[in-house]
């Protein structure tokens, strides 16, 4: 059976990047700078609204894209599916990877386009998806699946939380369809979803159930909400085991795994959760300390940084990790 392989990487954040102390005075905000560098690990972070670039979720997708297109040497005009991984999409509707290709080949074109909505697990269940498409229909030989973030748009004033932790950015991948006795491409994903958790934090208003109107903005109840408190420990509990049944499934050895990425939420996490694994930091790459949080994003870019940076190669077998607000956690085996 055909499968996806991996051809071209791409990230994008918009403006110059704002430091902690640069965040305090354009938010307005308060907050411990120094437990968030030292715990979370954001120094810094790019933020669209506050630098008055003008962009917002289409336009980071756009970008990097365009950049993963280019890194792989491949015309938009050879991309048969398009898929955009969020949940700060630009409307409502149309779907975002509507308007992404639309830009990126400029009319009707035989293209399938859908986004998916995860929260932050949105990428991992993109690249899933597509690359399940694409190996079981030989028509289409490229696609591009973009994560993107946009929740500073989202954010109140005053919000310290949103503010200091949330930022923008896009990462991209460009799948291509190749014959299965390639050795690279996407091996396998597993996924976990909990909808009874769906009322810690999200963006409530703007949907059906509750429309945006005056009282409610006069109430301040509206934008990205945190009703409860996440348990701290979530993550530690949720990825270790879920790395574990991704790599049984797939009949692969833990030892096998050349890098992981994970949800850049929480660099403490990180560090606990590699433990877990018995394995050291260095086979893993945080972004978390130049872009801040960047959500459905985060993955991509961090693949995309780590690729750049020479920390993966051709040939390595990485895992991918990410959580999302819901809940939804997902996992992807991928060889480059």
């Amino acid at each position: 059976m055909a499968k996806a392989r991996i051809v071209g990487t791409g990230g994008y954040a918009p403006g110059e990047p704002i430091g902690n102390e640069e965040l305090k005075r354009l938010a307005r905000v308060e907050f411990d700078a120094e437990k968030l560098e030292a715990k979370i690990g954001i120094k810094a972070r790019h933020v669209a609204r506050l630098r008055g670039t003008g962009e917002s979720t289409a336009d980071f997708a756009e970008k990097a894209a365009r950049a993963a297109l280019a890194d792989a040497g491949v015309g938009a005009e050879e991309v048969g599916l398009f898929v955009v991984a969020t949940d700060t999409p630009e409307y409502i509707s149309p779907a975002t990877s509507i308007l992404l290709q639309g830009r990126l080949q400029g009319g009707e074109a035989e293209s399938f386009a859908f986004d998916v909505g995860a929260s932050c697990a949105s990428f991992v269940s993109a690249l899933d998806a597509a690359a399940r498409i694409l190996a079981t229909d030989a028509s289409r030989r490229y696609a591009l699946v973009v994560g993107v973030y946009d929740m500073p748009a989202y954010a109140r004033d005053g919000d310290a939380f949103a503010w200091s932790i949330f930022a923008d950015g896009a990462g991209a991948v460009l799948l291509e369809r190749v014959g299965e006795g390639e050795a690279a491409g996407y091996v396998d994903g597993v996924f976990r979803a909990d909808g009874t958790q769906w009322n810690y934090v999200g963006v409530y208003a703007g949907g059906a159930r509750k429309p945006v109107t005056r009282e409610l903005l006069d109430a301040g109840t509206y934008g990205l909400e945190l009703l409860q408190r996440l348990p701290g420990d979530r993550n530690v509990k949720l990825w270790p085991p879920l790395v574990r049944r991704l790599l049984e499934k797939a009949g692969v050895g833990l030892g096998e795994v050349d890098h992981f990425i994970f949800t850049q939420i929480n660099r403490s996490v990180i560090e606990e959760v590699m433990g877990l694994l018995g394995r050291p930091m260095s086979d893993t790459t945080c972004v978390m300390d130049r872009y801040g949080y960047t959500g459905s994003a985060c993955v991509p870019m961090a693949l995309d940084a780590a690729r750049r940076e020479g920390r993966v190669k051709e040939g390595d077998l990485v895992v991918l990790v990410a959580s999302g607000a819901g809940f939804a956690v997902g996992a992807n085996l991928v060889r480059l």
